[in-house]
């Protein structure tokens, strides 16, 4: 079987502990992509993973392009600017552009929305992205994982995130 290729944009300034978690858990098989936005996070957080790296501002970069074969893009945390780009079809940085291909290519899209409460616009932008197809996977609590710490939660998250992406993951314990 061939690696998968995944995109994972890192889009914002808060939630990107969860973006960087995500990549961390991922499994080795899988050829991972990150862009990160200047607003999130310093490339150096990256050097002990086996990731390629892409500046945010390179929109002409390999994964830009459909022709990549990109299977799926996570855009973890995803910031409000960005959902509002993707759902109007504006693809001005290289985040927005690997998520404009996903949609055109009808592969997996997994945005997750960092803040709240969400406003009527982004509701219904997140609406209009779900109606697409898009995976609208905010960081919500599960309670019912019965996690005991931060971190336990955050890979329950985490895991529920790979599950909508078909990435096998033992991250937290499902109910028997």
């Amino acid at each position: 079987m061939m690696p998968r290729k995944l995109v994972v944009a890192i889009t914002g300034a808060s939630g990107v502990q969860l973006g960087k978690k995500f990549v961390d858990y991922l499994p080795k098989d899988i050829e991972v992509h990150v862009i990160v936005s200047d607003n999130a996070l310093t490339v150096e957080s990256f050097e002990n993973k086996q990731v390629t790296l892409h500046s945010s501002d390179n929109i002409a970069a390999s994964i830009s392009s459909g022709s990549f074969r990109v299977d799926m893009t996570a855009i973890i945390p995803c910031s409000m600017n960005t959902l509002a780009k993707v759902a109007c079809g504006i693809s001005d940085n290289l985040a927005t552009r690997v998520a404009a291909v996903a949609l055109k290519e009808q592969k997996k899209l997994l945005l997750a929305p960092r803040e709240l409460p969400f406003s009527a616009i982004a509701l219904e932008n997140m609406q209009k992205l779900a109606a697409l197809g898009v995976i609208i996977a905010p960081p919500v609590m599960g309670y019912y994982s019965e996690s005991g710490s931060l971190e336990e939660m955050e890979k329950f998250i985490i895991g529920k995130w790979y599950d909508a992406l078909g990435i096998p993951n033992a991250l937290f314990t499902r109910w028997e």
